[in-house]
């Protein structure tokens, strides 16, 4: 049933795993994206197999930015502001600069096992699928499954994960790629974020499995990262539909209901104290307010190095919006940022380059300047709303 049989090919990869699936052979390349040998197992195991299909571990947005770097002059910055995907681009280019890292220290190219598997199906003729679920759904259903609280700190585990320098060597990417070690790893950090676990492991183990399930032929090649090896060797055994996993699920009554439940609260709290306590209190708690919120979200903008107009704009949005859930402090700043710093298509080509000079060139290109405008803004505003509305009710109540 399962790839734990003797393998159908002599001289296969160690880290190569053989299934059976409704009569056909799926032979899972583990890799590690970051490894030489981890190519290497791709092309041995494509040359002995001579498969009718290969899958990778890739999207289509994935797979462009692998094979088309000039991407980035096609994107519209003010787009992504306008539709809240500022935060998850951050992500994104966070965790490509992550792997550049390592993978300059190793000497590898991240991602060159996936593109070793597209390279070689183009060269073979043979069917390629992109089997991996796309990246912005996955970031999506991570952030949307997480609390305000293990937000921040995930945030800052990947900032502090790229800014601090990582101890990685090849003897520690070989031991990564061993199946019980990956899940050592795996176990420890679903206790911390399980929910990221769900979304980021468990569900796209389930994808990949029905992805390569859908692939013609009567063997398949799907090169995948290790730690997925052991879920899909699980899932492919079964028929799963891909809509559940392919939609974004709408925010949680609780969620939505608290976005307004907390301005609202911070409104009702002034106006009673308007009549308990008299004009004078209710005017201090409003510049108590504007002031938290507004210097908080200047500062934001100030930490993202904005223009003195961007501050001047978180400064005065950031009150404001705080009471109106639709609209973000960050939104507003960062279209400011976007208007006084218009990006030039220059700067669009240059953003690869952001990860190459990790986290430095995040402030020095313009179009990743707006990203961290757009969270920093953020991120002051919502601490200005926690601080001022605290401070207000402890002096009425």
């Amino acid at each position: 049933m399962d790839g734990a049989q003797a393998p159908a090919v002599a001289g296969l990869p160690a880290r190569t795993r053989r299934l059976h699936d409704r009569g056909r052979e799926v032979y899972l390349v583990g890799t590690a994206h970051v490894s030489l040998e981890s190519i290497d197992d791709v092309r041995t195991t494509v040359e002995l197999v001579d498969p009718d299909a290969i899958c990778v571990e890739l999207c289509q947005g994935r797979y462009e930015a692998f094979t088309r770097p000039d991407a980035w002059r096609k994107m519209d910055v003010f787009k992504v502001i306008k539709e809240g995907k500022a935060t998850l681009l951050l992500s994104q280019l966070i965790m490509s600069a992550f792997y550049k890292r390592i993978g300059d220290r190793l000497g590898v190219r991240p991602g060159a096992d996936m593109l070793e598997g597209v390279r070689l199906a183009r060269e073979r003729d043979v069917e390629l699928v992109l089997a991996d679920r796309d990246v912005q759904v996955t970031l999506k259903r991570t952030w949307r499954r997480l609390g305000y609280w293990n937000k921040l700190k995930l945030i800052s585990l990947l900032l502090t994960s790229v800014v601090t320098e990582p101890e990685v060597d090849k003897e520690a990417v070989d031991d990564l790629k061993r199946e019980d070690r990956l899940e050592d790893v795996l176990t420890e950090f679903a206790k911390a974020f399980p929910a990221v676990k769900e979304a980021i492991i468990d569900e796209r183990d389930v994808y990949l499995a029905q992805r390569i399930r859908e692939a013609e032929g009567e063997r398949v090649v799907a090169v995948v990262g290790a730690g997925h090896v052991p879920g899909i060797a699980r899932a492919i055994h079964e028929e799963h539909p891909l809509a559940p996993l392919e939609t974004v699920p709408d925010s949680s009554y609780w969620s939505r209901s608290l976005k307004w439940l907390v301005p609202g609260l911070i409104v009702a709290i002034i106006g009673y104290g308007f009549y308990s306590a008299g004009a004078a209190h209710s005017l201090e708690s409003i510049s108590i307010w504007v002031l938290a919120n507004g210097v908080l979200a200047a500062v934001g903008a100030a930490l993202a190095l904005g223009h003195p107009v961007t501050v001047l704009a978180a400064f005065v949005a950031a009150p404001i919006t705080s009471l109106n859930p639709t609209i973000a402090a960050g939104w507003v700043s960062g279209l400011v940022q976007a208007w006084v710093k218009k990006p030039t298509v220059a700067d669009l080509e240059a953003m690869g380059e952001v990860v190459t000079a990790f986290p430095k060139g995040l402030w020095r290109n313009p179009v990743s300047r707006i990203l961290l405008v757009v969270v920093f803004s953020n991120l002051g505003s919502t601490l200005g709303t926690f601080i001022g509305g605290s401070w207000i009710a402890a002096r009425l109540f």
